[in-house]
């Protein structure tokens, strides 16, 4: 796969003898990786879908939506910084890690649904649950870059496809279940993340590309500021970061400013679930555009979504839906191409840790963003305070320039 950098490949590069890395795929690898990621990361927002209820149950704030995701979204910084720190994606069979996090993390919304409803016991478990995402959403990652190297774009654009449908699934269990307790649409959520690490667990081996457990090796970890190639790529994830789970969390208010009940978790599955279409398409056109400015297309049209919600929110109904999806369908396909072209061009034996680490600061940046416009949309209108979520994209597309400089390689 070729890129455009100046930089040359790290010395600690090892790559996958080519015998294994032509071998074919067997077909089953990747219609079952990216069922199991979208079962595991369904975890992700399953509190969010039920808010509505807690909030009366608990006499929760508006703001307490933020307080959740956040606490989801600190948990996640913590497991990414000690899974990255002790290379464990490296170190244990990826599959493994995968399985006991997806089972762990169903465990914790389960206590969620059945313990007597509590704020802080509600934190704790929602901080827990995001730290056992870090080793399902990164780890599946790791997993499908075992198995391909040419082609690795197109396989995480179908992988990350399936995080989207996984974040939107609660809203679509919500407006399924309109009657359901609220307890239900957890216990749903967690039988569905515990099969998919089943799943893979049973019918996923480990790739050709997978390494021998290795010791810790902390030097890898530095390609993410040292390399050109590694640090455009990883520049781009960060600002799309800012924007990303921001927006997830306030799709119910936009929606909401309009429509409500089970029509408003439609909408909101709809939205966040057509960024998996988004990815898959996305990765189909890498070969023929290049990974990078797949990722530049993409972020470049949410960024201009953000821009234009003034005019939007005021719009009619069916021009503001226009936006709304198109938005919800260029928001997040730039991320597996972002993380496409760092696997690539990071060394071979860090790629886990390394992707472990970009998502661990990267989450922090959302963590900043979701707490800063979560308090904000209290006093501030959506039509002021969206346009600023643009300064994510702007950032990402300039610092991801030096993969845009003739034909990006395709991931």
């Amino acid at each position: 796969m070729a890129s455009t950098s100046t930089s040359s490949p790290s010395p600690s590069s090892s790559p996958i003898p080519p015998a294994a890395a032509d071998a074919p795929v067997p077909r089953r690898i990747l219609p079952v990786i990216t069922l199991a990621q979208f079962a595991g990361t369904s975890l992700w927002f399953a509190v969010n879908a039920v808010m509505p209820d807690l909030q009366r149950e608990l006499g929760l704030p508006a703001s307490a939506v933020g307080n959740l995701t956040s606490v989801v979204q600190l948990g996640f910084i913590a497991g990414t910084f000690v899974f990255a720190l002790l290379a464990i994606a490296d170190r244990v069979s990826a599959r493994l890690v995968f399985l006991l996090c997806a089972l762990a993390g169903a465990a914790c919304t389960v206590l969620a649904a059945l313990l007597p409803p509590s704020w802080t016991g509600l934190l704790l478990l929602r901080g827990a649950t995001g730290f056992f995402l870090a080793g399902i959403y990164p780890v599946g990652m790791k997993i499908a870059a075992s198995w391909w190297t040419r082609g690795l774009g197109n396989a995480l654009g179908l992988i990350v496809g399936a995080l989207m449908l996984g974040t939107a699934a609660p809203h679509a269990l919500r407006a399924l279940g309109t009657h359901w307790p609220w307890q239900q649409v957890m216990l749903a959520t967690a039988a569905l993340a515990a099969g998919g690490g089943l799943l893979l667990y049973a019918l996923v081996p480990d790739g050709p590309g997978a390494r021998k457990p290795a010791r810790l090796n902390f030097s890898g970890l530095s390609c993410i500021w040292r390399d050109a190639k590694v640090r455009a790529s990883v520049g781009g994830y960060f600002g799309h970061m800012w924007e990303l789970y921001t927006f997830w969390v306030l799709v119910p208010a936009i929606v909401g400013l309009r429509w409500a009940g089970a029509t408003l978790s439609w909408m909101a599955f709809a939205t966040i679930a057509l960024g998996a279409v988004g990815s898959v398409l996305g990765g189909l056109a890498v070969r023929r555009v290049g990974g990078a400015r797949v990722a530049a297309f993409f972020i470049g049209c949410s960024g201009a979504c953000c821009l234009l919600a003034p005019w939007a929110l005021q719009a009619p109904d069916a021009v503001f839906l226009l936006w709304l999806f198109t938005w919800g369908f260029t928001v997040s396909p730039d991320s597996p191409q972002f993380s496409a072209l760092t696997a690539q061009n990071a060394p071979r034996e860090a790629v886990g840790s390394v992707l472990t680490l970009v998502n661990c600061i990267g989450f922090s940046i959302s963590v900043l963003s979701i707490e800063l416009f979560v308090r904000l949309a209290q006093s501030v209108p959506l039509a002021q305070l969206l346009p600023w979520l643009g300064l994510g994209p702007v950032a990402g597309l300039l610092l991801l320039r030096p993969l845009l400089q003739g034909r990006a390689g395709a991931a």
